[in-house]
């Protein structure tokens, strides 16, 4: 350190966060805007489109669970780039997924009461295969970002910093509905595919030149330094994972993921569809109400993460000041159950823009409830495998939507599994967690 001013070169650090996260749901969402316009050129119905998601999904938590085992170990400097070059290659290759007619993909589809293994073929299996390596990618994500908020602030500050570098996820969605269909009218879907996965390599560069370990940065003032390292010393020893699963704050934080990330995942890749199938929108018209759900779910990613910090601040407990937080966020999902009944627009994205919102104060809080109950060399381990229960909720999800939407057409039944899932997550975790007291590892 050679700074003896006091700085602030932690936001910078949750900026380049943001960046990240936002750019990790461009790429992901642009199939989502280009669903209607996919599904026409290669003719794949809502089963084929589903197992496209599914195998996102499936690296997704394959990715959740090695890559916050990486990021204890090697570090997030390079663990971080190399999941951002992976995922903006898999982006890229999305461009390039009718280059094999020759390609076969398993994969699952549900046909009750049986589950069958059934093969996708062509230009379907070549987008399969580029999901799976987007997925694996997309992975290192927030298993990296929550391990660098861990390791950069001090814990009455993570939450608004995890809500901060959060809502970066909401602004990658509200872009991608801005930028996306102007590219794909000017040169064609292909191109959506590859500018969008270009903005990783610009973000590593960056990335790699500011980034290092607080201790260790020559922009970190003594004082910041004191600062971030002001709650008491923690370990620095790796955790082994078999040390980490008998604990219930694990399973806390996975069955949190498992009930509600589904939930996004529903947002991002069904969302569009439902505006096109239920109020008749297309590729030109979708864009300002899917920006409107992304910019009132950004508030909310900041503003779930800022109520539990202020809570703080004024004294309440962790345990109390999280969960509250949280309760507020899942009571406010619960009116999207009338958005696929209603026929009019804009009180339908209302509903899903309210619901998006508290999803993202949700998360803000849920993830840095690792930070809560697990030491700093823990957090990337459990965030992986939180992660990776989540990936799995999104498999299932991915299957039961394509079924329920291949049969009736209707988002009823969906909205109705995404008003309840929350608050029954939100009694789970206090079953498991009564106290969030810190693991003892």
């Amino acid at each position: 350190m050679t700074t003896s001013t006091h700085t602030n070169f932690r936001w910078v650090i949750c900026g380049l966060l943001f960046f990240a996260a936002a750019i990790n749901y461009i790429d992901r969402q642009v199939i989502g805007i280009l669903k209607s316009t996919l599904q026409k050129e290669f003719v794949f119905d809502e089963r084929a489109y589903a197992a496209i998601v599914f195998s996102f999904q499936a690296a997704y938590a394959i990715g959740m669970l090695l890559s916050g085992r990486i990021m204890d170990r090697i570090g997030v400097r390079v663990g971080f780039s190399l999941a951002v070059i992976l995922w903006s290659l898999g982006a890229m290759a999305h461009a390039i997924a009718d280059w094999f007619p020759w390609l076969r993909l398993p994969t699952i589809a549900i046909d009750p009461p049986t589950i069958a293994v059934v093969l996708l073929a062509g230009s379907t299996a070549g987008f399969a295969l580029a999901r799976v390596i987007l997925g694996l990618g997309e992975a290192g994500n927030f298993p990296a970002s929550i391990k660098t908020v861990a390791e950069w602030f001090p814990k009455r500050e993570r939450a608004l910093a995890t809500g901060i570098f959060n809502s970066g996820t909401n602004v990658g969605a509200l872009l991608t509905p801005m930028i996306v269909p102007w590219i794909t009218l000017q040169w064609g879907w292909q191109w959506a595919f590859i500018a969008t996965g270009l903005l990783g390599f610009v973000w590593v560069a960056f990335w790699w030149v500011c980034y290092n370990a607080p201790e260790k940065h020559r922009q970190v003032s003594v004082s910041e330094l004191a600062h971030i390292q002001s709650d008491p010393a923690e370990s620095t020893e790796l955790v082994a994972w078999s040390k980490l699963f008998p604990y219930r704050q694990l399973w806390a934080f996975a069955f949190g993921k498992f009930l509600t990330d589904p939930i996004w995942w529903l947002y991002l890749f069904w969302v569009p569809d439902f505006l096109q199938k239920n109020h008749g929108l297309d590729l030109k018209t979708m864009g300002l109400p899917l920006v409107v759900i992304y910019l009132v779910a950004d508030v909310g990613s900041i503003g779930g993460g800022w109520l539990s910090s202020h809570f703080l601040k004024r004294g309440w407990t962790p345990n109390a000041a999280r969960k509250t937080a949280m309760l507020g966020c899942a009571l406010a999902v619960v009116p999207i159950v009338f958005a696929a009944q209603t026929t009019n627009l804009w009180l339908a994205v209302a509903l899903v823009s309210i619901a998006a919102a508290a999803h993202q104060g949700w998360s803000a809080n849920l993830f840095t409830l690792t930070s809560d109950m697990f030491p700093k060399q823990a957090v990337g381990s459990v965030v992986g495998i939180g992660g990776m229960a989540g990936a799995i909720g999104g498999m299932f999800i991915a299957l039961i939507v394509g079924e329920i939407l291949q049969k009736t057409g209707s988002y009823v039944p969906i909205f109705i599994i995404a008003g309840s899932a929350y608050l029954v997550a939100l009694l789970i975790i206090h079953i498991l967690a009564p106290r969030l007291e810190p693991a003892k590892l």
